[in-house]
């Protein structure tokens, strides 16, 4: 089921966290001036959130970087690197006019 979560306005610097009914943990929505990502905002090393990490938005590899051990997360599968021990999930995401819609 797809939901609308955010309108692009309201994104800071490309990034805005949400909460999604139905989800325990807080979505991190990174635009990217073409495209929106949508990953769960939490590493899975050590449950930091993820949404002020940097960004690696190389084409086909994009990724986010925890800040306090430097797992990283592809921001189209959430497989990780270590020390993560587990992907994180990402959820379809697309814009509209503005809008932001998640399928969860």
């Amino acid at each position: 089921m797809w939901v609308p979560v955010a309108r692009l306005e309201q994104f800071e610097n490309g990034r805005l966290v949400v909460r999604v009914e139905g989800e325990k943990t807080p979505v991190l929505l990174l635009y990217t001036g073409e495209e929106v990502f949508a990953i769960a905002d939490v590493c899975t090393h050590d449950k930091n959130p993820l949404s002020d990490g940097p960004l690696d938005l190389t084409p086909g590899a994009e990724t986010i970087q925890c800040t306090r051990h430097g797992a990283r997360f592809n921001l189209r599968t959430g497989k990780a690197t270590l020390p993560a021990p587990r992907p994180v999930k990402v959820y379809p995401a697309r814009l509209e006019d503005g809008q932001v819609w998640l399928e969860v």
